[in-house]
């Protein structure tokens, strides 16, 4: 005769095993998702990446972190302050199909210095002449276990490309990491391999075209080339140079080339944006081209921006709320999706804007695959479970582009629901949009 309390406890436990049956499933970790990259709360490191071509068999990749990013510690034989470090890489050579030719594994400490901004560290890279090549680069900080991966490309097969070309600081004379500068930013450009007698700069008036809506499906335009100005500069290492108006400079070797380096000028605020125009342009995403440049021409475009925020909510302290996480989206749009143009101009910004960071990321040397997660689906007792993660997906396209590696084109599909009109509907309700949000949230 079978005791109660043994009763009750195989009834507990069929209790058990019947709820872990209708639970969410536990879902194992992503290896290969990439989210965290572009989602500000996940990452931690924002290390910049450079390539020189040194010469026919070697380049150099160099990998600047900032001190803002490292963990430091005094918890270690010298007690110290020191940041650790572990960098991971693989050479691919892409012009034989994608060949790993080369892989490295070193631990950098790191030692503090008060008032250092930055370091800086070289690798060699063995890499001939005459291929295109990829570097999938991983880096742990070994103190707090935190990781960010990187795929940087760089080209061999035509010379007198961005890869030949050296940047630095006029002033400081400090290598830069970055393309974009701003008006009053003097730098010097060194072409090391032979010291031509002139550099030729053509001129690009900025690129303001705005993404089509994923919903609508519309041939892919084609870039034009074609520059506003030329301009032919005597060659010397310390002559300073800058970017004084908005737009795409591109320095050459060559006349009329389109290979060279370039450098970008996306405004004086840029990554951020302040000024009422700046923040009314972004704003055609969701609204028409009309509303836009009757706000534009108002005699006062800030009383034009507030209204325009204050009636999607009609109260004020949501409606702050509401500007306030747009416009951090258009903010790290900038920072992480420009290229030629402005990040919010271009297709993942435009999804980056309106859906907010994904929830996947997967990238390739040929693309990326976002994902956001659906609703969940409900039982039949109400309670919510999810049968299966069901994403909505969107890819994007790395486009052969004569000034970047960013530039990327979104795919589109008729047999892809966007979910689009949807989005906007809810923003101009007042409602921040998630794909994943309850439908009374």
């Amino acid at each position: 005769m079978i005791r109660s309390d043994k009763i009750v406890k195989i009834g507990l436990l069929l209790l058990l095993i019947t709820s872990a049956c209708t639970m969410v499933p536990r879902t194992s970790k992503d290896a290969n998702d990439m989210s965290y990259l572009y989602n500000p709360l996940k990452n931690s490191l924002h290390p910049k990446y450079r390539v020189y071509n040194d010469n026919e068999n070697r380049s150099t990749l160099s990998i600047k972190f900032y001190s803002q990013d490292l963990f430091f510690s005094e918890a270690n034989a010298e007690g110290a302050s020191m940041s650790s470090i572990v960098v991971f890489y693989r050479l691919f050579n892409l012009s034989q199909g994608r060949v790993a030719i080369d892989t490295s594994l070193i631990r950098l400490s790191i030692r503090e210095t008060k008032g250092r901004r930055d370091y800086v560290y070289n690798f060699p890279l063995k890499a001939d002449q005459g291929s295109k090549y990829e570097v999938e680069l991983l880096l742990r900080d070994a103190i707090t276990n935190k990781s960010i991966q990187a795929h940087i490309p760089f080209d061999k097969t035509i010379t007198g490309n961005k890869h030949d070309f050296k940047v630095r600081g006029h002033f400081n004379q400090f290598d830069i990491f970055t393309e974009v500068l701003k008006e009053g930013n003097y730098i010097n450009i060194l072409y090391p391999k032979d010291r031509p007698d002139s550099l030729y700069l053509s001129y690009f008036e900025p690129f303001d075209e705005i993404p089509i809506a994923p919903s609508m499906l519309v041939p892919e335009k084609e870039l034009d080339l074609t520059p506003s100005k030329y301009k032919n500069i005597p060659y010397s290492d310390t002559l300073p140079l800058m970017v004084p108006n908005r737009g795409v400079y591109l320095f050459a070797t060559s006349p009329g080339s389109l290979t060279g380096y370039p450098l970008f000028n996306f405004g004086t605020n840029f990554p951020g944006i302040s000024e009422p125009e700046m923040m009314i342009e972004p704003l055609i995403y969701l609204s028409s081209e009309t509303k836009i440049n009757e706000m534009l021409a108002a005699s006062s475009r800030k009383i034009a921006l507030d209204n325009f925020w204050l009636g999607m909510s009609n109260n004020v302290e949501k409606s702050r709320e509401l500007l306030r996480i747009y416009y951090n989206r258009v903010l790290f749009a900038n920072y992480f999706f420009s290229s030629y143009k402005e990040g919010w101009r271009t297709d993942r910004g435009m999804i980056y804007i309106i859906y907010g960071p994904p929830d996947k990321v997967y990238k390739t040397s040929e693309g990326e695959k976002w994902g956001y997660l659906k609703p969940e689906i409900k039982s039949g007792w109400g309670a919510r479970y999810r049968v299966k993660e069901d994403y909505l997906y969107f890819s994007f396209m790395n486009r052969e582009n004569p000034f970047t590696y960013n530039d990327y084109t979104i795919i589109r599909s008729e047999s892809v629901t966007s979910y689009w009109e949807q989005a906007i509907r809810s923003w101009q309700s007042g409602i921040v949009f998630r794909l994943d949000n309850p439908q009374d949230l």
